[in-house]
């Protein structure tokens, strides 16, 4: 397995992670012994890298990690998030919450979640407007001290706000959502990480499955599907979308790979301090998603991907727009 270094001269991690919280929340039924099985053969091919968060099923994704970890956590990079307080009743409420007693409370919390005595990566899963970022990142640098945290994170946090964390205590990663028709993180935040030493690492570097080319009609979403309510699947914007799709599944076809397989391999092929963690609940699409780090893109390739799907291409915001005023803070 392939591997690459998280932050400055941080640990080696695998070069492509798995995300998690599809296993419990957001897309459809779940099946706990698939997803355990997924993360068992994730740990078998070399794939270290496991990204969760306390939010997703409230708590009960990290159970459940924690249950596929047992006797296999010395194999496995572990990562979680804290800081976004959900409605019970509404998917798209959020509260966010980065006051020091509450990072504190919610890292325990997710300690006997997870099973484990230490967290490798902690993020803060969205920065709280109502709390300085340098008490958030000094309770979190505290659980390093602590020993109960081993790196610091922040999710979809603005380039000010790194730079200020980062004054703080070191900051090894920022998780952002980035793919060929997400390409927010190059309007700063990638060129700021660059400049500290942080890693970036994608979410939903598949488009949220759309750049597979398995998703054909709106209809076929689960009732409780996240899709349903994102804007990118709604009305015009579903089939624009669906155009760019068809034109990367004519390249991978030139190329010998899959679509989604190409899709990652161009987040990969955009520097070696991108670690991105598409997220399957099935072991098949995992072995798909592991076949990415095999396709090697050219730089004729490269460009002939940018010509086809430039950034803006996509249409639709990637969240709902209630949802949309908590990035890049």
């Amino acid at each position: 397995m392939k591997q690459r270094t998280l932050g400055k001269n941080g640990p080696l991690v695998s070069a492509l992670g798995l995300g998690c919280m599809g296993m419990s929340d957001f897309y459809g039924a779940r099946d706990d012994a698939e997803s355990i099985a997924t993360i068992h053969h994730a740990l078998d091919c070399g794939l270290t890298l496991l990204d969760t968060a306390d939010m997703y099923g409230f708590g009960g994704n990290e159970e459940l990690i924690g249950r596929a970890l047992k006797g296999r956590r010395h194999q496995a990079f572990l990562a979680t998030k804290f800081g976004i307080v959900r409605s019970q009743t509404d998917v798209t409420v959020r509260g966010f919450n980065g006051r020091p007693e509450y990072v504190r409370a919610a890292c325990d919390a997710s300690l006997r979640r997870l099973g484990t005595d230490t967290i490798d990566l902690y993020y803060q899963h969205r920065v709280d407007p109502d709390t300085p970022i340098e008490d958030t990142v000094g309770a979190m640098a505290g659980l390093v001290r602590a020993g109960k945290v081993r790196h610091l994170g922040l999710s979809e946090a603005g380039v000010a706000t790194i730079r200020r964390a980062q004054a703080v205590h070191p900051i090894a990663a920022l998780q952002s959502e980035y793919s060929l028709w997400t390409r927010d993180p190059e309007d700063g935040a990638l060129a700021v990480c660059r400049e500290l030493g942080i890693s970036l690492v994608p979410y939903s570097p598949l488009g949220r499955g759309f750049l597979t080319g398995q998703i054909k009609r709106f209809e076929d979403f689960a009732a409780d599907d996240y899709r349903r309510i994102s804007p990118r699947f709604q009305g015009e914007n579903f089939q624009h979308n669906l155009d760019l799709v068809q034109r990367v599944g004519q390249l991978a076809a030139a190329k010998g790979c899959t679509p989604g397989q190409l899709a990652l391999a161009w987040v990969l092929a955009q520097g070696g301090d991108i670690i991105p963690i598409p997220g399957t609940k099935r072991r098949a699409y995992l072995d798909e998603n592991l076949g990415a780090l095999d396709v090697v893109l050219t730089p004729s390739e490269l460009a002939q991907i940018e010509s086809l799907v430039p950034k803006g291409a996509a249409a639709g915001l990637r969240y709902p727009a209630a949802m949309m005023g908590a990035l890049g803070r």
